[in-house]
């Protein structure tokens, strides 16, 4: 003959199959991530630094999530285009966005924003710090170094262009504070991207870009563009006879920019978590340490929390970089 069961029992019994309903929900809610592919915005034309580098470890990243990456081209306004994208897409981990310092550099450069930079975003992580932008003056131009372009411009004021991938992107900023240090006048050029004003400046249709380096290589290479400086606090080994500008006379000047990728504000944590993790990984793939290496980039990679709290400093650093150049909003 059986026992009876004490009252306990079903009672404990009873409590288990309740809990049970009652989490149901919570899992429910709670859905495998991701089930299908991540949209990338990059807000710059295609084939440029920022998107260079977005390929560089988001097959690795693919991989780790287990679903590929689409990349959408949205260019204009320094970034704010694409950016704005993002900000207004729906918070579910489907739509990214990979951006450089102008993401933060923004915020003093343009009067109003469709976006707040740091309420609006979720960061994911810090993808590079950068070795700064060259000087690189097209091959036609009759100076071999920061001191002789200085002089050069300070006899034609206003007449030197330079290009830039928009106001407030990192190439206008370097451009601004560069003259404003030398105390000369230049005139600011903006385009759509790196890829355009690259392509006038190649061209000879202005006179000198801010440019990343490895941008600018080849073309030095085939003697087409001569560097003469390098915004960074150091030199980098493939550019050893490339000065710094503080080197070359500009005390003090040192001004870097950095990349980084964001979910809309609201994204749930545990999938900007994850991300962030597998992110991390990515850049320590073989294949993105080799392209950061010539790319003169440097991996940072970290916490979604650290990464706000140097989005906060650096939105401050660049106020201050804009109030010392005499930059107002447009």
């Amino acid at each position: 003959m059986r026992a009876k069961k004490p009252s306990w029992c079903h009672a404990l019994a009873a409590a288990s199959v309740t809990a049970q309903y009652l989490a149901a929900p919570s899992l429910a809610a709670d859905p495998p991530y991701p089930v299908k592919p991540v949209r990338l915005v990059v807000p710059f034309p295609a084939g440029g630094p920022v998107e260079i580098l977005a390929r560089s470890f988001t097959p690795r990243l693919a991989e780790g999530l287990g679903q590929p990456f689409v990349y959408d081209n949205r260019p204009g306004a320094s970034g704010t285009i694409g950016s704005e994208i993002v900000a207004r897409a729906p918070r579910d981990g489907y739509t990214m966005l990979i951006a450089n310092c102008a993401h933060s550099s923004n915020v003093a450069y343009y009067r109003k924003l469709p976006y707040d930079t740091l309420a609006d975003f979720a960061p994911i992580t810090q993808l590079t710090v950068t070795s700064g932008n060259l000087l690189a003056v097209h091959a036609s131009l009759p100076v071999r170094s920061v001191k002789e372009f200085i002089a050069f411009a300070r006899a034609r004021p206003g007449q030197l262009n330079y290009a830039s991938a928009g106001v407030g992107s990192p190439q206008h900023v370097t451009g601004a504070l560069f003259a404003a240090m030398a105390g000369i006048k230049l005139t600011h050029v903006a385009y759509k991207g790196n890829v355009p004003a690259l392509a006038d400046l190649v061209g000879g249709h202005v006179e000198l870009m801010f440019v990343s380096p490895s941008f600018a290589l080849p073309y030095m290479q085939q003697g087409r563009l001569r560097a003469l400086g390098l915004a960074g606090p150091r030199r980098v080994p493939a550019l050893g006879d490339v000065p710094t500008f503080h080197e070359a006379g500009l005390a003090g000047y040192d001004y870097t920019c950095y990349h980084g990728v964001y979910f809309p504000a609201g994204t749930p944590a545990a999938i900007v978590n994850r991300v962030s993790a597998e992110t991390i990984k990515a850049l320590a793939s073989p294949a993105a340490r080799k392209f950061l290496a010539e790319a003169f980039y440097f991996p940072v990679g970290n916490s979604p929390a650290e990464f706000r709290a140097f989005l906060e400093q650096d939105v401050a650093h660049q106020a201050a970089i804009a109030k010392q150049i005499g930059l107002q909003p447009q």
